[in-house]
């Protein structure tokens, strides 16, 4: 799982979602997407844009954790007609 940091480093900052907004040039709905953890896909531009900002490394922003259950090698999830199974089992 990617755990995603903008609300917390915003919040030491004492920076707003807006200002942020008109600090990078991305649209208010996408920060709020983010800082609330609802986005799914995140642009490489918004991410350097962001840290450029927050005069933050990537790693500040974006953490790894480990899923508790595996979703790839004999774990791997397919996707057919929309529905997810493991062929393996």
């Amino acid at each position: 799982m990617i755990k995603n940091h903008l609300s917390r480093l915003l919040g030491e900052r004492r920076w707003t979602q807006a200002q942020l907004a008109r600090e990078t040039g991305i649209r208010r709905a996408t920060i709020n997407e983010l800082y609330n953890e609802l986005a799914d896909r995140v642009s490489l531009e918004h991410l350097d844009r962001i840290c450029e900002a927050l005069d933050c490394d990537i790693t500040q922003l974006l953490e790894y954790i480990p899923n508790t259950q595996r979703k790839t090698g004999q774990d791997l999830i397919v996707e057919e007609h929309g529905n997810r199974h493991n062929p393996k089992k």
